[in-house]
C-alpha cells in the first residue's frame, strides 16, 4: 500500500529541519543561549551532543519518507521523543531549573510535528492490519459468496440457510475482548436461539483450525463456522472497517473495562473490522444488525425470533 504524498512531504521537511537545527547547535553551541540572554552552558559538548542526536534523527526521517508505512518504527521513536521532550521541560519549569523562554525551541522541534507524526502512525497501524484482497472473491456479491464459501461442516453458507434460518454472526478478531464476550453470550443464548427455530453460523477471520479451537473453548462445539480472512463476506454484508470513534471511543473504553474478565489475545485478522449479526433464510437476509461501535451487545434472541423481511 502506497503512502499518501503528504506523509513523505512532512517527513522530508522534518529531516531537513532536524539536520539544519543539529548542525546549528553543533557549530554554534552558544548562540541560542546568547539570543535568550542566558549564560552559556559550562559543558557545551553536552548541548552539541543533543544537536548531533537531533541531526541523526533527520537522516532517519529521510529514510522513513521513502516508505512511511514500512519504516513506521522510525516515526514512532521520533514521535515519542517529541512527546517526552516537552514533558521533561515542564518538569524543569516546575523545579525552576530552566526559564520559560528556553521552551521556544520546543515549538519547532516538537509541537508542530505532533499531529502529522500521529496521523502517519495511525495510518500505518491501520494499513498493517488490512487483509490482502482475494480477487477471486472480491468480485462476488453476498448471494454468490454464500454459494461459494463453505463452512466447517463442508456445506456452503447458502445450503445451511436453506435447511433452516441461520443467525449468521460476524465476529471481530479473536484477540478482541468483545469477540470473546460475544462468544460467551452466544453459548449462553444458544438454546434460546435454537428454540426459536434458528441455527448458529459463525464467520471469523482466523483459519479453520483456529475457528474450531476458539469455538470449542467457548462452549460452542458443533456450531458451523466459516473462515473469511480476506473479509470478502464481511464486506458483502455491508460490514466495514471501524472508525477511530467506533473502535476506540469512550463507550468502547468503558465497556472494555466492564468486560475485562474476558481478557485480550493475539490479533487474528483485521483489528479494524466491525462485527454484525444477520438472520438469513434461503440466502435472504430477514434481519440485520450492524454494530454502531465495537463494544455493542446485540440482542441475539430477538434477532433469531419472529423473522420478518428486512432489506440489507
Amino acid at each position: 500500500m502506497n503512502a499518501p504524498r503528504w506523509m513523505k512531504t512532512w517527513l522530508r521537511a522534518a529531516a531537513i529541519y532536524n539536520v539544519a537545527w543539529g548542525a546549528w547547535v553543533v557549530l554554534l553551541p552558544n548562540s541560542y543561549f546568547a539570543w535568550l540572554g542566558m549564560d552559556a552552558p559550562r559543558y557545551p559538548e553536552l548541548w552539541q551532543g543533543i544537536g548531533m542526536i537531533v541531526g541523526v534523527y533527520g537522516l532517519g526521517y529521510w529514510v522513513a519518507a521513502g516508505d512511511p508505512f514500512r519504516h513506521w518504527p522510525i516515526v514512532l521513536v521520533g514521535f515519542l521523543g517529541k512527546v517526552f521532550g516537552p514533558i521533561g521541560f515542564a518538569q524543569a519549569i516546575l523545579k525552576g531549573s530552566l526559564p520559560l523562554a528556553f521552551g521556544t525551541t520546543l515549538i519547532t522541534n516538537d509541537l508542530v510535528w505532533w499531529i502529522p507524526f500521529a496521523l502517519i502512525l495511525w495510518r500505518a497501524f491501520e494499513a498493517s492490519g488490512r487483509p490482502e484482497t482475494d480477487l477471486s472473491l472480491a468480485r462476488l456479491d453476498a448471494g454468490e459468496l454464500m454459494r461459494t464459501l463453505r463452512s466447517s461442516h463442508g456445506r456452503t453458507v447458502y445450503e445451511h440457510t436453506v435447511d433452516a434460518p441461520h443467525l449468521v454472526v460476524f465476529l471481530r478478531h479473536f484477540g478482541c475482548t468483545f469477540c470473546r464476550e460475544a462468544l460467551e453470550d452466544l453459548a449462553e443464548n444458544r438454546e434460546a436461539i435454537e428454540s426459536d427455530g434458528a441455527r448458529l453460523l459463525v464467520v471469523h477471520m482466523g483459519s479453520p483450525k483456529q475457528g474450531e479451537q476458539v469455538l470449542h473453548a467457548a462452549g460452542l462445539e458443533g456450531v458451523a463456522h466459516v473462515s473469511d480472512p480476506s473479509t470478502a463476506l464481511y464486506r458483502a454484508f455491508g460490514l466495514r472497517r471501524g472508525t477511530f470513534r467506533q473502535l476506540f471511543g469512550l463507550r468502547s473504553w468503558t465497556r472494555g473495562f466492564a468486560a475485562r474478565k474476558h481478557g485480550v489475545g493475539a490479533l487474528v485478522g483485521d483489528g479494524f473490522q466491525m462485527p454484525g449479526v444477520f438472520l438469513v433464510e434461503s440466502g435472504e437476509v430477514l434481519k440485520a444488525h450492524r454494530h454502531a461501535n465495537a463494544s455493542e451487545v446485540p440482542d441475539y434472541d430477538e434477532l433469531a425470533s419472529c423473522p420478518v423481511p428486512a432489506s440489507r
